[in-house]
């Protein structure tokens, strides 16, 4: 005898069905907006329809009001969403997550996936961004080599700050090929050691003209750079995946040069004209703590009266002599028997030493006497001093006309320079 199921238990069998199903997990659906009617509800609902069929749909209000265009019957669009079914009412509901109209067509979409994982790993995030040099030495540019965006660069930047160098790396912008072009040309900017800055884009175009900027290998070449990139892809108006992860995104080359150049040669004169300030001041500060010191040594009881320099010498040798002529009698006294034993060979021996140690005093006492300027006035001769206190060293020290001073070893006294 057969079996009867429940209503209830074959819908809830069709619904496990729907929400196993990996196909009707993640669907792409188009169709034609009807049926909507904005409510203030958890899901906004309406329908999707085509010539021949018609799906019920709901999106849930926080993800509606983010919507950047006008939802409305009629309008054709493209959805991204899941299938299922309720299984009360045995009713099948396409749940939207993403919804656009149908004009942008499939690289809208794609661009709107990628740009979400993207920002989940955190490409876009801002603490990972560098700052843009303020003094750029020179400065790379990755894009066509004709057209106006070179052009528009190098002209900036030389108005601006003629220092910077700038640096074409030639590259396909668009079409095949074009992505590997991109990725090569940014690994090797950051593989030359002379390059401060990199510039990255093209002119304006459509949204296919623009794709390689989009691609994911191009976004992580850009986050990966060790060089500063600032991305100008497009007019004002276009936006790309190169912009959200550059370090700087400009709306022109133009601006792209001057976010390059955030210093002038006028603000480099003027930099360095406050630096020259400084160094001068710093200088001058030096220059005066060394006369101070000069001044105070030649102050200073040495230069005074340098026969102190070897006070302490003498009396180094008075007790080294003192100690010797003690040491000496007392060693004697030891060993006195000793000595009268060898009195012959030792007396004469040890008496030259004596009187060589005693002649080595008398010539160190006799060279320091020399050095004393008080013993060299006394042989007649003078010091020479000019009015403001410095010596004469030289006849080119001093005008005809000029007053001198000479001290002798018993005075002073005032003479003019005839």
């Amino acid at each position: 005898m057969a079996e009867y199921l429940t209503v209830s238990t074959l819908t809830k069998y069709l619904k496990a069905k729907f929400d196993r199903d990996p196909y009707l997990e993640r669907v792409y659906l188009q169709g034609e907006v009807s049926n909507f009617r904005q409510g203030q509800y958890f899901y906004q609902y309406f329908s999707l329809k085509d010539e021949k069929a018609t799906i019920g749909a709901q999106m849930p209000t926080r993800d509606f009001q983010q919507l950047n265009f006008t939802f409305e019957n009629t309008l054709k669009v493209l959805c991204i969403g899941r299938v299922s079914l309720n299984d009360k009412r045995n009713q099948v509901t396409f749940t939207v997550e993403k919804i656009i109209p149908d004009g942008v067509g499939e690289l809208a979409l794609r661009l709107e996936e990628l740009k979400k994982r993207l920002t989940a790993e955190g490409l876009f995030a801002e603490n990972h961004k560098q700052a843009i040099p303020q003094f750029s030495k020179r400065i790379a540019v990755i894009t066509a080599s004709s057209g106006a965006v070179i052009h528009d660069i190098i002209t900036t930047v030389d108005k601006r700050f003629p220092l910077s160098d700038v640096v074409l790396f030639a590259s396909k912008v668009s079409g095949p090929g074009s992505v590997e072009q991109l990725v090569a040309r940014i690994e090797e900017v950051n593989r030359r050691e002379d390059i401060d800055l990199l510039i990255i884009g093209r002119g304006g175009g459509s949204i296919e003209d623009l794709w390689s900027f989009n691609e994911e290998a191009v976004v992580r070449a850009i986050y990966n750079s060790q060089v500063p990139v600032i991305s100008s892809v497009g007019h004002e108006t276009d936006t790309t995946l190169a912009d959200f992860v550059a370090d700087v995104r400009a709306a022109t080359p133009t601006a792209a040069a001057t976010f390059a150049t955030p210093n002038t040669k006028a603000d480099l004169l003027a930099w360095l004209g406050e630096q020259e300030v400084r160094q001068q001041r710093a200088l001058s500060n030096v220059i005066v703590n060394f006369q101070e010191r000069v001044d105070k040594l030649s102050h200073s009881v040495i230069f005074r009266q340098p026969e102190r320099l070897y006070d302490g010498f003498v009396q180094k040798v008075d007790y080294l002599t003192e100690r010797l002529s003690s040491l000496t009698e007392q060693k004697l006294g030891q060993n006195e028997h000793r000595y009268e034993l060898a009195s012959d060979k030792l007396l004469p021996a040890f008496a030259k030493i004596v009187e060589n140690r005693r002649n080595r005093v008398d010539n160190l006492y006799q060279s320091l006497l020399l050095l004393d300027i008080s013993k060299i006035k006394a042989r007649g001769f003078a010091i020479v001093t000019k009015s403001d206190g410095k010596i004469v060293k030289s006849v080119k020290d001093v005008e005809t006309g000029e007053l001198i001073a000479l001290e002798l070893g018993d005075g002073k006294v005032s003479a003019e320079i005839k």
